[in-house]
């Protein structure tokens, strides 16, 4: 029986590169490096996501698996993420539960930005 997501991860074509974004534009504090550098792990809230650099084994996809990123300010962080240049594949949108838009990574993984809707 599964009982949890383990972590969650993106291929990336450059490790650097994808670090600049990951932690320089989104924020993430890396909590564990491993395979010379080339996977890196983020604790956010009780789960993980990771990126990982490793050639023609694992390529990024914009039509691979997607995470999606919860927010507590929506406006303020879209906001923030357009005045840096930041590429939205789409732009925010309601749903009856929640808000969201799509960002790409700089190798166009699609990162969906979240805020779920007070119950």
């Amino acid at each position: 029986m599964i009982t949890e997501i383990a972590f969650t991860g993106s291929p990336v074509t450059d490790i650097k590169r994808a670090r600049e974004f990951y932690e320089g534009v989104l924020g993430f504090k890396p909590a564990m490096e491993s395979f010379g550098g080339m996977w890196i792990e983020y604790e956010i809230g009780n789960g993980t996501f990771a990126i990982g650099c490793y050639g023609d084994m694992w390529k990024p996809s914009k039509d691979g698996t997607g995470i999606a990123f919860e927010v507590d300010d929506f406006d303020a962080e879209i906001a923030r993420l357009k005045s840096l240049g930041v590429k939205f594949s789409l732009e925010p949108m309601p749903t009856p539960v929640c808000h969201f838009a799509i960002i790409c990574d700089p190798d166009g993984n699609n990162i969906f930005i979240h805020k779920r809707k007070a119950k």
